[in-house]
Order: C-alpha cells, then sequence, then structure tokens
C-alpha cells in the first residue's frame, strides 16, 4: 500500500511538473516566434548563423536573393546572390526561428573608394535593383561630378541618382539652351567649251560635229541621201538639247558653233535660333529641317519600300547641373542636300546629304556662352575634257577644249548659351501682346428677357460697352 502511495505520489508530482514545464514552454515558443532577427549582409557574399539547438529543417523564401545550406548541427551558411529582403526559417527538434535575410547591392566598395579619394566629404551610397543613390553634403562641383563619374563607372547597368548637395547651390533643375546657328556659303563656278557642227545637210556633201561630251552637243536624226532628176538631195533633222550661252549658224556654209562660256559666283547665308528647355540629366534634342523619302529595294522579291532620312539643323543636349556649375554634353549637325553626288535608283533620283557635325562636353556657369567655330569646308573641283590630237593643235586646238572650274566655301559656327530657369507662378505671368476686341457686338435686348416666363444672365458679369468695336 505505501509503495502503491509513493508510487501514485511520484506520479502525480511528476505530472504537475509535466504540466508545469509545458506551461512554462510554451509561452517561450510564443515569444520566440514573435521574434525576428535581422541578418545583413552584400550581394555576392556570405555568413554564418549560429543557433543554440540542433538545426533539423531550414527554408528560404526566394533562392534568387538568397541560399541557405546546413554545414554544421547548429551552424547555417547563408549566400546572398541578388539584392532584396527574403526570410529563413530555422526548425530545430522542439524549437523554431524566423530571420530577415536583407541583401544589398555590392556598393560598400564603391563608398570605401569614395571616402578614400574624397576624404573629409560626406559622401553616402544607397542601393536598390537598378538604381546607385549618392546622398549627402560635398564641398565643391569638381568632387560632385567626380563622384557620380565613379559610381557610373562601378556599374555598367545601374543607374546612377546624384543627389549630393553644394553649399548655396541653385534650386532650379531645369536648364534652357539658346543656341546660334550661323552657315555662310560662297561659291564660284567658271565653265568653257567650244562645240562645232554642220547642218543636217551638210557641206559639200560632209557632216561632221566635233564634242568633247562635257557639254551638251546637237544630234542628227533622220538623215537621208536621195537621188532625183539626177541630182543628189540630202535631207534630216538636228537636234539641240541645250543652246549653252552662244549659239551661231552660218546659213550659207551651213555650218555652225555652240559655245558655252560661263561665270556664275552665289552667296548663301542662314541663321536658325532654337531655345531648347530640358530637365537635369535628362536629354534634349532640336530639328529644323524636313525628311527625304529614300526608296529601299527588299530582297529578292524587288518590293520597294521609302524610308524617311532627316535633314537640317540639329542640335542634342544633355545638362548636368552641379551647383553654379551647368556640364553640357553638346552635339550640333547641319545637313544639306546635295545633288551633285546623289544617285539614281530605279528610275528615282536621290541626293546625298551633306553633313557638318560636332561633339563635345564643357562647362559653364548660369549665362555663359561658348562658340564652336572654324568648321570649314572648302571644295575645289576642275575638270577638263579634250580631244586627242587636234586639242594639242596651236591655237586652234582650244576648239577642241573644254573645261569646268568649281569652288566652293562652307562655314559654320556654334553660339550656346545655358540659363538655369524656373516655372513662373500665376501673377508672374507678363500679359501677351493682344489688343483685345468682343467677338460678338452685345445684343440690344438681353436674352432671357425674351423667355415664356421670364429669366435673365443673373450670374454672369454685364458686358463693357466701352470696348465694342
Amino acid at each position: 500500500m505505501t509503495q502503491r502511495f509513493w508510487s501514485s505520489r511520484w506520479l502525480a508530482a511528476g505530472f504537475a511538473a509535466a504540466s508545469c514545464v509545458c506551461a512554462v514552454f510554451q509561452p517561450q515558443l510564443a515569444a520566440q516566434a514573435g521574434q525576428v532577427q535581422r541578418v545583413s549582409l552584400t550581394a555576392g557574399r556570405s555568413t554564418v548563423v549560429e543557433t543554440d539547438f540542433d538545426v533539423t529543417r531550414i527554408a528560404v523564401t526566394n533562392p534568387e536573393v538568397a541560399d541557405a545550406v546546413v554545414v554544421q548541427p547548429r551552424e547555417v551558411l547563408v549566400d546572398g546572390k541578388g539584392p532584396g529582403t527574403v526570410s529563413l526559417i530555422v526548425w530545430g527538434i522542439d524549437r523554431r526561428e524566423q530571420y530577415d535575410v536583407v541583401v544589398a547591392q555590392e556598393v560598400s566598395n564603391l563608398q570605401q573608394q569614395l571616402q578614400a579619394l574624397f576624404p573629409g566629404e560626406d559622401i553616402r551610397v544607397n542601393a536598390s535593383d537598378e538604381a546607385i543613390i549618392l546622398s549627402g553634403q560635398v564641398s565643391s562641383n569638381p568632387v560632385m561630378l567626380r563622384a557620380g563619374e565613379i559610381a557610373q563607372a562601378t556599374s555598367a547597368k545601374a543607374r546612377v541618382i546624384n543627389m549630393l548637395q553644394l553649399p548655396g547651390g541653385a534650386e532650379s533643375q531645369q536648364v534652357i539652351l539658346q543656341v546660334r546657328f550661323a552657315e555662310v556659303n560662297r561659291r564660284a563656278m567658271t565653265e568653257l567649251g567650244v562645240t562645232l557642227f554642220t547642218g543636217p545637210t551638210g557641206y559639200n556633201d560632209f557632216i561632221g560635229r566635233s564634242t568633247t561630251q562635257q557639254f551638251a552637243a546637237p544630234g542628227f536624226d533622220n538623215l537621208e541621201r536621195t537621188v532625183e532628176d539626177g541630182q543628189v538631195v540630202t535631207s534630216g533633222e538636228i537636234t539641240f538639247g541645250d543652246f549653252l550661252n552662244l549659239f551661231v549658224f552660218n546659213t550659207k556654209y551651213n555650218v555652225g558653233a555652240l559655245i558655252k562660256a560661263l561665270q556664275s559666283t552665289g552667296f548663301f547665308q542662314s541663321l536658325a535660333e532654337p531655345n531648347l528647355i530640358a530637365y537635369n540629366g535628362q536629354e534634349a534634342s532640336f530639328l529644323a529641317g524636313g525628311e527625304i523619302p529614300v526608296p529601299v529595294v527588299q530582297g529578292a522579291t524587288g518590293t520597294v519600300t521609302v524610308e524617311y532620312k532627316e535633314f537640317g539643323i540639329r542640335l542634342n543636349f544633355r545638362p548636368t547641373i552641379a551647383g553654379d556649375v551647368i556640364r553640357l554634353r553638346v552635339r550640333p549637325e547641319v545637313s544639306t542636300l546635295d545633288f551633285g553626288n546623289g544617285i539614281t535608283l530605279s528610275g528615282f533620283r536621290i541626293p546625298a546629304l551633306s553633313t557638318r557635325r560636332a561633339e563635345t562636353d564643357v562647362e559653364l556657369r548660369d549665362g555663359q556662352s561658348f562658340v564652336i567655330a572654324g568648321l570649314l569646308d572648302n571644295v575645289t573641283q576642275d575638270t577638263t575634257a579634250a580631244i586627242p590630237f587636234l586639242s594639242k593643235v596651236p591655237i586652234i586646238g582650244y576648239l577642241f577644249k573644254s573645261k569646268a572650274e568649281r569652288s566652293e566655301r562652307t562655314e559654320l559656327m556654334v553660339l550656346i548659351t545655358p540659363r538655369l530657369v524656373r516655372a513662373l507662378d500665376p501673377d508672374e505671368v507678363p500679359p501677351l501682346p493682344t489688343q483685345p476686341r468682343e467677338f460678338l457686338p452685345a445684343p440690344t435686348t438681353d436674352i432671357g428677357g425674351q423667355l415664356e416666363g421670364g429669366g435673365g444672365t443673373v450670374d454672369a458679369p454685364s458686358p463693357d460697352r466701352s470696348r465694342q468695336p
């Protein structure tokens, strides 16, 4: 009896102790489940998470951001793969713990590099999936610009957002670019040539023509030779594509000459003044010109499609504002149609494009200007044609020669002035240069008074009679 009693007492005490253990253990599990620990690492790096219990199972929500593996009964190796945040859950025999694994983009090296290159500067680096953000305070414009260039060079895919601030920096984030294109074109041309010919009936039974093929020459058509009443009769037609400058024909001897003697000079001046506005770091473009259709033959089918090529005055620029300094990447371009160097394709006359282009980076303060000049284009072309042997005969040899001389000089100058601008408030908008005039004369009687039951324009302001035309 005593044995059983102690045994029953021992069992009761054991059950009571077990219930107490369970009562104490369950709140601890709840408390541990509610606590989420944080594990921070950089993409491409690894860290070891230690536990005070043997690990039986683990789970990671997104293996593309971070992956984990059990290397020891109480150690979990976590590998960072890409920027983001995932959950790591670790189970033991009687426990469970949860971790938030935060993987940051690999910018720690960039932070150290910027601190080493610019000691004493407050430059902070934050990274997201597709951007690197620079923030803090710097002392000068060169530090701000160079830090942005270094950050861009470290990552070709990520976009760099430069939010570094300067003491007393400008608040405006927009730039207006005042551009002046000035082009001067001078041309001079000299042409000289002689074409000798006979009429279609010839001279003493001779028909002849001399030409260097450099200029247009007459042609003979429908030449016939018949005998009528014992006499030889010749007939035919002569056609002229161009009478050139001087035309001489002797009807008695049936001999003529076409003389090309021409001198011409030309002067062309063009001025364009476009104004463009662009946001800080964004590119803007301007085109004053047009498009020319270009036929394109498609493969073996022979189908002809039309593509359009732009020409005219073009300007592309991208401003970067650094305090009171504006850094500009400017690309001005002037292109004109050149029919002299064009080609003929499938019956279409396609002109070439004569292009003058420049690209440069400059740094200016608000209101300062810079000039791109010296864009000279000198073209000289001499063409000479001659008939062999006859052109070498003294004196009369000049009748069997022709020449054309062409000279052209083009000069282009671009004047660019950037300015920081801001939007106007409603009370700052100046009045428009218009002459106010009433669109329709006011009626002599109110329309509302003519309605059945009465009415009127109660809510409308009274018309100003003094401003009627």
